[in-house]
């Protein structure tokens, strides 16, 4: 009886990770079969699309050729953007254009270019991969922050305006998506408590993740998925229910940036 009690546990731990393991593989399948025989078009935000889609006068005729060649576009992942660093006196009105044209005006253009032919079908579903600044905003972050903010919205809108068509509009939000190699590195000022916050708010997901969650989402037409570790969704609990205190703590940390650059 004593040796049967010694192994219940590790048991029940080995089933039930066997039980999980069957489920995710299971659930992963499931999700790449509903990709399958599907006209799919995905933006790509590494091979510098993003740049290309703040061309807006030429996304008509990429939509228009896209469905020449295919006929109809079952699911649109917007996922390219372009990202910029800089305090707000340092980046010109042209600069912040191009940044909106790149992650608002490109995404909505395309989108529209091609719900028509959803619409017309009664079928298929839009996602976009947005970016916890579209929740917040993040100092020196102000023109990509405003552009996430924007097509976030645009998107929030565009859901219950669709649903009638029975056109599914999703929302993937990581916190930051972070490169295969490249680490946060730490600083002469990591050990504030400031840093600290906002060094594991950009702690993003692995790009894998990313991938794997889309094709949930796109299975299972989720609404809005934001993924996010804890003090990521702490901060936008925060922003929302406490404004005023993490608005203080936000000033705490560019000033003590700002004093330690000038220090230097």
């Amino acid at each position: 009886m004593g040796v049967l009690a010694v192994l219940i546990l590790p048991l029940l731990v080995v089933g039930i990770s066997g039980i999980v393991y069957i489920y995710r593989t299971v659930v992963q399948l499931m999700s790449k079969s509903v990709v399958r025989s599907k006209v799919v078009v995905i933006t790509d935000a590494l091979s510098g699309v993003g740049k290309d889609l703040s061309d807006v006068n030429c996304i008509q005729d990429v939509a228009k050729e896209i469905l020449d060649c295919y006929g109809c576009v079952d699911i649109l992942i917007n996922n390219a953007s372009t990202k910029l660093k800089g305090t707000v006196q340092n980046i010109s009105l042209e600069i912040d254009r191009k940044i909106m044209d790149a992650n608002y005006f490109g995404p909505i253009t395309l989108t529209k270019a091609l719900i028509s032919n959803m619409i017309s079908r009664r079928t298929g579903q839009v996602v976009l991969v947005n970016n916890i600044q579209g929740k917040l905003g993040v100092p020196f972050r102000a023109a990509y922050a405003a552009s996430k903010h924007a097509v976030l919205g645009f998107f929030d809108c565009l859901r219950a305006e669709l649903q009638e068509f029975g056109v599914c509009v999703s929302t993937v939000t990581p916190s930051f998506i972070r490169s295969y190699h490249i680490q946060p590195q730490p600083h002469n000022w990591e050990a504030s408590m400031w840093r600290f916050f906002f060094r594991k708010l950009a702690y993003g997901v692995h790009p894998m993740e990313v991938a794997e969650e889309i094709l949930r989402t796109v299975s299972r037409k989720k609404q809005e998925v934001f993924m996010a570790n804890p003090i990521a969704k702490a901060a936008v609990y925060i922003r929302t229910f406490f404004p005023e205190l993490f608005f203080a703590v936000v000033a705490a940390g560019v000033k003590e940036k700002q004093k330690i650059e000038v220090e230097k």
